[in-house]
This record gives C-alpha cells, structure tokens and sequence, in this order.
C-alpha cells in the first residue's frame, strides 16, 4: 500500500497577534540558519513567536525575539533561546523589503514558522500597522460573518 501524501508544511507556531495588529500587503517565504539544538526543539513543536520581529541590517535580513526553548536533551552546548537569527532570502528580496520597509509605516513581521521539506521555514509579512478603529472594523466585520454563518446554518437545518 502506497504512503499516505505528507503535507507541504507541518507548522511549528503563528503569531497570531500579527494579523491583528497589521494590514498584511505581501508575504514571503525565508529559510532561517539554526543550530542543530534549535532545530530538535522545534522539532517538538516548541516556539513562540510573540513579540518576534524581522529586521535587515547590512544587506542581511534578520529576527529577533524568536524564542526557540533549549533542546531538553542538550548539554552544555545548548543555544541560546533568544538569539537574533539570520534570515535567508535573496538579495532581490532583501532589497524590495528594504525599499519597502524605508516608506512610512511599513515593517516587516514574521507570521508563521514551520517545516517545509525538512527545512525550518518563516512566513514574513510586509505590513501598515492598524490604528483603533481598524480594529474596531475588523472585530465587527468578523462578528457579522460569524452572525451570518449561524443564521445560514439554523435554516439549514429546518
């Protein structure tokens, strides 16, 4: 019997907070460079992504405040948990978020890190951050359709 299809990425964490403190324009697929105790604590699902942030700095995109646990079965020569980690993108792209990032309001955020293929994978977000009332919309907007949805559903069902 033939193996069962994997799925194109098993998700380690998501910054939830993100999407609802930003307008997300565009997004980005980047390879992050880890150590081998990083990549066996994701491994166990283990990050948070909170108050994590992507940065470029001489050319080079980087994340801070990406809190990856220490591996429970490491030794003295465990990483560091909250170490600023270097992104991999190339340089076409490092140079649009750049070119991006220098307009007013515009940051990048990481939205997503997982596996892909075996390799650690991050979701970067170009993104305008919300004021109050865009929240406030949203918040309503989300009501309405969840509202809607369970109208749709009791006619449904009789």
């Amino acid at each position: 019997m033939a193996k069962p299809e994997a799925s194109p990425h098993k998700v380690i964490a998501t910054n939830r907070e993100a999407r609802h403190r930003f307008f997300i324009h565009e997004t980005v697929e980047a390879g992050i460079v880890l150590t081998g105790t990083e990549v066996k604590s994701l491994r166990g699902g283990k990050a948070v992504m909170g108050d994590s942030y992507a940065f470029i700095k001489n050319g080079e995109c980087w994340l801070g405040h990406l809190h990856i646990p220490e591996y429970s079965h490491g030794n003295r020569e465990n990483h560091e948990p909250m170490r600023e980690r270097k992104l991999l993108l190339h340089k076409r792209e490092i140079e649009k978020l750049e070119s991006s990032t220098a307009k007013k309001g515009m940051t990048i955020v990481p939205l997503q890190l997982y596996f892909s293929k075996g390799r650690v994978k991050v979701e970067l977000g170009l993104a305008k951050g919300k004021n109050v009332a865009d929240k406030r919309q949203a918040m309503k907007d989300r009501s309405v359709k969840k509202e809607l949805a369970q109208m749709t559903k009791r006619n449904r069902k009789g």
